[in-house]
């Protein structure tokens, strides 16, 4: 019985092949019986690399005796790179097709004037999206009422047996000197004065007590359920509700080609590693595991930028913007020529500061080949597979607004964002926001991968389904970050793969 692309993906995998060349897809494709072939496949134990129409065709005839199957490749570490399997990187990137989809890029399509209307529709905008997403994926007690409503018929609300629940924008988020956490929750009709008791003893509950503990954020939207005080001043939280599901499932590739991701460059600056960055090309012209490699994500701050910050001039190797671009144009053109690299601006890029950002303007693009130039943040997908790419800058913001986030661990800072699907919610913070009719800064659908840069640290680990990256940037230790005693992770290249999601982190420092 024929089956289409998707049912031959499921029959692989449920066979322990995760991915086959591309002209064994059309043979299985064209099949009348290709569940039975994908059964012989997996008798045969060959390596999915080494499956081939002619495997699968030619008749061995009369087999005389049991041919021994050659031992496996041995992949030792190779100048002194972590060790990995060709299992969980199984295809070669050099004749693979290009496949890019953006999903989400505010370039082309800003039409913001900036004014208090704009302001309001773009919270407006928030606001619904986000409601919508917790009665969605929250465990509401019961429907959310309208604030003006609830506070109208508060007497109703003011025993344990009937809970009231709103949604709406944080106010005034901050910690009592007993540990408990008070904020106002405001919608279009009213607002209301919350308190979150800091629990303990029997009645502690960790995720109830990691909330307390970190805090909330100004203009988090956010569902509260609970009850109104005796003379209805307070309303007191039981439960606080987020916009996050619990878990996501991950989509696959069908081709087994991988992505890597680097953020952070600063071509243009004295602290650049430029010795590095040759190291990393020579491993990309020479490694197996390179030849995997079809994207590199650049995930902003490609270049140091001009007029930054005060006194940046002395810490220019490249003093004019047009140069730092052309010479980050001319490292690139040195990376093997299947690999395509998907390029979003940062906060020392010359485009806007507010965010959603544009892309980069047409007379720096021009310098660059192989290049996908899209905004920061940007939603798309490589090879069916879901990314989100941000630049990172409201790290900023949740660093000086949550307690538990932090400059060593940004990841934190990521898993808040998916929590609350938003990248930046803060307004008049350190991120400048750019107030647009639909807020392109809400996360409308989950990522398989999620991917900032800003902060100069490395990490990749997985968060409910989502493969949380934090890019490694190519620029060593400056005069500020030594001052502040923080220390980067310069020079890791983190490689994921599509098809079996797996993933590598790399050091050429």
């Amino acid at each position: 019985m024929a089956a289409d692309r998707a049912q031959i993906m499921q029959h692989l995998r449920a066979a322990g092949i995760p991915f086959v060349p591309s002209s064994v897809m059309n043979f299985l494709l064209s099949h009348p019986d290709p569940v039975s072939v994908i059964g012989e496949m997996k008798k045969s134990g060959l390596n999915a690399l080494a499956i081939s129409v002619d495997s699968l065709t030619n008749n061995p005839g009369r087999v005389i005796a049991p041919i021994a199957e050659p031992e496996p490749e041995q992949i030792s570490m190779r100048n002194n790179m972590p060790d990995w399997k060709r299992e969980d990187f199984p295809m070669d990137a050099i004749d693979a097709m290009i496949d890019i989809k953006v999903h989400y890029d505010i370039t082309g399509n800003s039409i913001t004037e900036g004014k208090m209307g704009d302001i309001n529709d773009a919270f407006n905008d928030r606001l619904e999206r986000l409601r919508k997403l917790i009665i969605a994926n929250s465990n509401l007690p019961r429907r959310p009422m309208d604030i003006a409503r609830l506070q109208a018929e508060k007497s109703r609300f003011q025993g344990r047996e009937n809970i009231a629940v709103a949604i709406g924008l944080v106010n005034e988020p901050r910690h009592t000197k007993n540990g408990h956490l008070m904020f106002n929750v405001e919608d279009a009709s009213g607002e209301i004065s919350c308190l979150l008791m800091n629990r303990k003893g029997d009645d502690r509950i960790i995720e109830h007590a990691q909330i307390v503990e970190a805090g909330l954020m100004p203009d988090d939207v956010i569902g509260v359920s609970g009850t109104f005080s005796q003379n209805g001043d307070i309303f007191y939280v039981d439960d606080l509700h987020f916009p996050m599901q619990s878990s996501h499932d991950k989509k696959f590739a069908e081709q087994g080609v991988s992505v890597a991701f680097l953020s952070d460059i600063h071509v243009g600056s004295k602290t650049f590693l430029e010795a590095q960055w040759h190291k990393m090309i020579q491993w990309f012209n020479t490694d197996p595991l390179a030849r995997t490699i079809k994207y590199l994500v650049l995930s902003g701050d490609c270049v140091d930028g001009v007029g930054i910050y005060p006194g940046q001039d002395k810490e220019l190797s490249i003093k004019d913007l047009y140069g730092q671009y052309s010479r980050f144009a001319e490292l690139l053109e040195l990376l093997p020529e299947w690999v395509e690299c998907i390029m979003l601006p940062g906060n020392h890029d010359a485009v806007r500061p507010a965010e959603p950002q544009p892309t980069l303007e047409p007379d720096i693009q021009q310098d660059f080949n192989t290049t996908t130039f899209v905004g920061n943040p940007c939603d798309f997908s490589l090879d069916g597979v879901r990314l989100l790419s941000y630049h990172g800058k409201s790290i900023d913001d949740f660093v000086a607004g949550l307690r538990t986030v932090t400059y060593r661990d940004p990841v934190e800072a990521m898993r808040q964002m998916l929590r609350r699907r938003h990248l930046a919610p803060q307004w008049g913070g350190k991120t400048p926001l750019s107030p647009e009719p639909e807020d392109g800064l809400v996360i409308r659908e989950v990522p398989d991968i999620f991917v900032t840069g800003h902060v100069h640290g490395h990490a990749c680990i997985d968060f409910r389904g989502t493969t949380l990256v934090c890019s490694s940037t190519w620029q060593d230790q400056t005069s500020y970050q030594r001052m502040l005693g923080f220390q980067p992770k310069p020079c890791m290249l983190t490689v994921v793969n599509l098809g079996t999601h797996k993933s590598i982190s790399i050091p050429f420092a």
